[in-house]
């Protein structure tokens, strides 16, 4: 028999929050780095693609008005004529000094950020009051649905999600706009003067919100209920109380925390079609009303600002991800994610 050796013993390495504070800002670096990359594919993908559509949109209804020669001096004008890759360089040019253009058919000759500029608080406003509406009772319902899975409420709730999610929003937000006005006394169309003219187009913006983070909150809550430390605290006698909110609530958001950010872009920047059914002047209804008469610097310009708020959202998702979830290595041997 030989001397028994002890085997060393090796204690992990303490992850330091100066190394952590690094990795987070190398990461973030090349978080943003990419995203503005497919900024700028975005860009020029749309801008090529605009000016693949007939050159009739830039004149409205004075094309047939116009002979050979005039159109070509218009399109001079506007810079149409010079090669693509020329058109493109003067268009990054103008977009850095934060010049989109001008509109040439909805308002002519009026610059597209006095256009926009206006109707952002009305987005927003609408914007923040469904959000605030989407997390508050979505995440309830979703809680409420995992604490009492299999039972009524749960049944009722995934009936409203399965509604939402299964009948065209149009349907229901036109039977909201009928019928409610009518058994709530309420107006039909949105006025900035009367505030009870602006409580169906947040409610009606906050309704897929509502099913979409119940849906999921559910699912993760659920998902979490299964797994084996969840029974080791109810082992040691901790309520169903402390369980759901202390443990699977806390661990079940971090994955929705990565779809945070750009809901909350999206939904500050307008909804398309609510805005255009209530006649609220906000960025949503502008997109409709651009697309419906041609304008297509002013169709350009909306375009590129959705796109690169879409974009932003999901680089604040992913940043957002990596600072709450410390499962995520951030080192390069790891991956992102």
């Amino acid at each position: 028999m030989g001397i028994p050796v002890t085997p060393i013993q090796h204690q992990p390495k303490p992850v330091h929050a100066s190394k952590h504070s690094g990795s987070l800002f190398n990461y973030t670096l090349k978080r943003a780095g990419q995203s503005l990359i497919t900024v700028l594919i975005v860009i020029t993908v749309v801008f090529l693609l605009m000016r693949l559509l007939p050159v009739e949109g830039y004149f409205g209804d004075g094309y047939d008005k116009l002979d050979a020669s005039q159109r070509e001096a218009v399109l001079k004008s506007m810079g149409l004529l010079e090669p693509w890759y020329m058109q493109l360089k003067n268009f990054y040019v103008d977009l850095f000094r934060g010049d989109l253009g001008t509109s040439i058919i909805f308002r002519p000759q009026i610059p597209i950020t006095e256009i926009i500029g206006p109707k952002i608080p009305y987005s927003a406003y609408f914007g923040f009051a469904a959000l605030l509406m989407s997390l508050s009772l979505g995440l309830c319902l979703g809680v409420f649905q995992a604490r009492e899975k299999g039972k009524w409420f749960d049944r009722l709730g995934t009936g409203y999600v399965v509604f939402i999610n299964a009948v065209p929003a149009a349907v229901y937000f036109l039977f909201i706009q009928l019928y409610a006005t009518q058994a709530f006394k309420l107006p039909i169309l949105f006025n900035k003067d009367k505030p009870s003219s602006w409580i169906l187009p947040a409610i009606c913006m906050s309704l897929g919100g509502i099913a979409g983070y119940a849906m999921w909150i559910r699912r993760f809550m659920v998902d979490e209920l299964n797994k084996d430390y969840i029974k080791l605290a109810r082992a040691k006698g901790l309520s169903n109380t402390d369980v759901m909110f202390k443990h699977v609530l806390r661990n079940a958001f971090v994955p929705m925390a990565q779809y945070l950010p750009t809901s909350l872009l999206m939904t500050i920047a307008g909804s398309l079609y609510i805005e255009s059914l209530y006649s609220i002047p906000g960025m949503g209804g502008l997109l409709i009303d651009a697309i419906s008469r041609q304008d297509n610097p002013l169709v350009q310009a909306l375009v590129l600002i959705y796109s690169t708020i879409g974009i932003f959202g999901l680089f604040m998702g992913d940043v957002l991800m990596a600072v709450i979830d410390p499962r995520i290595k951030l080192d390069k041997k790891g991956g992102a994610r």
